[in-house]
C-alpha cells in the first residue's frame, strides 16, 4: 500500500446518508418481469430500517441498486429516480458499504489484514489510521484470525465477518447488509448484530438490513419496511408493522417472531441400512486440517445434522463426505451394496473420493454453501434438466421432473430465467432441486434454508421430509436451529477446531 493525502472520507463520524426512490424501478437483463416496480421511499439519515418480503421480492435488488452496483443498459432496464444524498449511488460510492449474499465475491486481497485495509485505501485513510482500524473492526465482528492468515483458508461464516469487517472499518454514511448473518452460528449471529448496531450508533450511520428471521434485529432497528413484487405494504414502527400486519405478513411469507412451527406428518422407512461410515476421520483443504477424530454413520432414511461454530470445518466435512475431497486421515468407506461397482470387482471400491462423476450422481448429491458454484445451464428450466439428461431419462420423464420441482420450490415463473440473476433464496431452491432431480440415494446440503422466506422454508422442510422418509440419506450442514428441531435424526457437533484437541468426535442421536 501507499501512503494517501487525507480525505473527506475518513475520520470518527459523518453524517448519515439520506435514501429516496421516487417511482425508481429495475428489471434485469433478459427478464420480462421487474424485479422492483415503482418504488417509492424515504429514509432519513441515521434511520436503521430492516428490510423485509418474501423471497425474490426485489430486495436484494433494491439493496444493489443503492450500492450503485447494478450496471447500465446492458445489465438491465432502468426508470424512475433511486438517490442517496441526492445523487446517483454510484457518485457516493465513498459513502456507502455494502455485504452482500455471497462473502466470497467480496473477498478482494489474500491476507485477511490487507483485505479489510483495501477500503480505507481506496478512500485514502492515512497509512498511520488503517492498521489499528482494521484490528478494531475485526475485533467487533469476532474474527480472531491473525492479519497475515490466507483468506482462502476461511470458511464461509469467516468470510462473512470479515466483509462485515471491511464494512465497519470504512465508517461509511450508509450500510446496506443483504443476510449478513445467514452464514454464522448462533453465538456469531448475536455479537455481529451488536457490532454493527453499534457502529451505526456512534458513527450516525444509516443502516438498512436484509434478513428473513426478524427477531434478531428487531431490538436494534427503529423502523420496518416490508416489500413483496407490489411495492411497500407495510412501513412503520416495527412492533406496529408487525401488529397490525401480522395476517398480511405471515401470508407473503415474512417470518414473524413467535408464529408456530409447521405440523410435519412423517411415515418413516424402515430401511435405516448404513451408506457410509467414518472412523477416526480428519478432513481439511490445501493442507490445512479443519476437524479431525471425526466417527460417524451415515443411514438411509435419517437426517444427519452437523452443527457446530463458523471454521469448525462442517462444509469442509460435507464435501469430503460427498466424495469431492480427499479425507486428511481415518476412513471413509461406503457400505459394499452402496459402491458403484461391489458386483465386478473385489474387493470393490469403497472410498467416494475414487468414483467417477457419473457414479456419484445416482448415488451422492451435493449442494454447496455457495449455489452458484454449481450452475452450468442459461435458463432454470435447462438447469433442472442436466442431471436427468446425463442419466438418459427419456424426454417425457425429465420434463415430468423438471415440472414437479419448479411447482414444489414456486419456480415455476422463473423457470425461462437465467440461474445468475436469480435472488439468494431462488438460488438456493435451485441448487436443491438440481440435486433432487437426480434421485441420489444420498443428499448432502449446506445451509439448505439459506435465504428462504417462510413459505419457501416450509416447502423445502416437507420436502427434505418426504425424501427422508422413502429412504434417501440426508446429510444438512445447518446453523438453523428450527430446521435441526425439525428434521434431524442424528446430529454431529463439531467443536471450534483446536489444533492441540484430539478427542474424538461422534455422532448423537436425537430423542424424540
Amino acid at each position: 500500500m501507499t501512503d494517501a493525502p487525507h480525505g473527506a472520507s475518513h475520520g470518527a463520524s459523518r453524517r448519515g446518508a439520506a435514501v429516496r426512490a421516487d417511482g425508481w424501478s429495475w428489471r434485469h437483463a433478459g427478464r420480462t418481469d421487474w424485479a422492483v416496480s415503482e418504488l417509492e421511499l424515504a429514509i432519513e439519515p441515521g434511520e436503521r430500517v430492516l428490510l423485509l418480503g418474501p423471497s425474490g421480492a426485489g430486495k436484494s435488488t433494491l439493496l444493489h441498486g443503492l450500492a450503485g452496483v447494478l450496471g447500465g443498459s446492458e445489465d438491465g432496464d432502468e426508470h424512475g429516480r433511486l438517490l442517496v444524498d441526492g445523487a446517483r449511488p454510484n457518485r457516493r460510492r465513498d459513502r456507502i458499504g455494502m455485504v452482500l449474499q455471497d462473502p466470497d465475491s467480496q473477498v478482494i486481497l489474500s491476507r485477511v489484514g490487507d483485505d479489510v485495509a483495501f477500503g480505507m485505501e481506496n478512500l485514502r485513510v492515512p497509512r498511520a489510521d488503517i492498521w489499528q482500524r482494521v484490528s478494531r473492526a475485526l475485533a467487533r465482528v469476532g474474527l480472531t484470525t491473525p492479519l497475515g492468515h490466507d483468506t482462502s483458508e476461511l470458511s464461509g461464516g469467516q468470510k462473512q465477518r470479515l466483509a462485515l469487517a471491511g464494512v465497519i472499518a470504512m465508517n461509511p454514511g450508509l450500510i446496506l447488509l443483504d443476510e449478513p448473518t445467514a452464514n454464522l452460528d448462533p453465538v456469531g449471529v448475536r455479537e455481529v448484530r451488536d457490532a454493527i448496531a453499534d457502529v451505526a450508533a456512534q458513527t450516525g450511520a444509516t443502516l438498512i438490513v436484509i434478513e428473513h428471521r426478524t427477531e434478531i434485529w428487531l431490538p436494534v432497528v427503529d423502523r420496518v419496511i416490508v416489500m413483496d413484487r407490489s411495492g411497500v405494504i407495510g412501513d412503520g414502527d416495527p412492533a406496529q408493522v408487525i401488529e397490525r400486519q401480522r395476517a398480511r405478513l405471515l401470508e407473503a411469507g415474512v417470518w414473524i417472531p413467535g408464529a408456530r412451527m409447521p405440523q410435519l406428518e412423517r411415515s418413516r422407512s424402515t430401511d435405516t441400512g448404513i451408506l457410509l461410515a467414518a472412523s477416526d476421520l480428519s478432513v481439511g483443504r490445501a493442507g490445512t486440517r479443519a476437524a479431525s477424530t471425526i466417527d460417524v454413520a451415515i443411514r438411509r432414511g435419517r437426517t444427519t445434522a452437523v452443527v457446530g461454530p463458523n471454521g469448525a470445518g462442517k462444509s469442509t466435512l460435507a464435501l469430503t463426505l460427498g466424495g469431492l475431497l480427499p479425507p486428511g486421515g481415518g476412513s471413509l468407506e461406503a457400505a459394499a451394496d452402496f459402491a458403484p461397482d461391489a458386483r465386478r470387482l473385489e474387493p470393490p471400491r469403497l472410498e467416494p473420493i475414487r468414483w467417477r462423476s457419473k457414479e456419484l450422481l445416482t448415488r451422492i448429491g451435493s449442494v454447496f454453501q455457495d449455489p452458484e458454484h454449481q450452475f452450468l445451464a442459461a435458463s432454470v428450466r435447462d438447469e433442472l434438466a442436466i442431471g436427468p439428461r446425463a442419466l438418459k431419462r427419456d424426454p417425457q420423464t425429465t420434463t415430468d421432473i423438471t415440472d414437479e420441482l419448479l411447482a414444489r420450490l414456486r419456480l415455476e415463473h422463473l423457470a425461462d430465467a437465467n440461474p445468475y440473476t436469480l435472488s439468494g433464496g431462488e438460488k438456493r431452491r435451485l441448487s436443491v432441486a438440481t440435486v433432487l432431480a437426480t434421485q441420489p440415494e444420498l443428499i448432502i446440503l449446506d445451509e439448505p434454508t439459506f435465504g428462504q422466506d417462510r413459505r419457501t422454508w416450509e416447502e423445502l422442510v416437507r420436502l427434505i421430509a418426504e425424501i427422508v422418509d422413502a429412504g434417501t440419506a440426508v446429510v444438512a450442514v445447518s446453523h438453523d436451529e428450527d430446521f435441526v428441531s425439525l428434521l434431524a435424526d442424528d446430529v454431529l457437533e463439531l467443536p471450534a477446531w483446536e489444533p492441540e484437541a484430539g478427542s474424538p468426535t461422534r455422532l448423537a442421536e436425537v430423542t424424540p
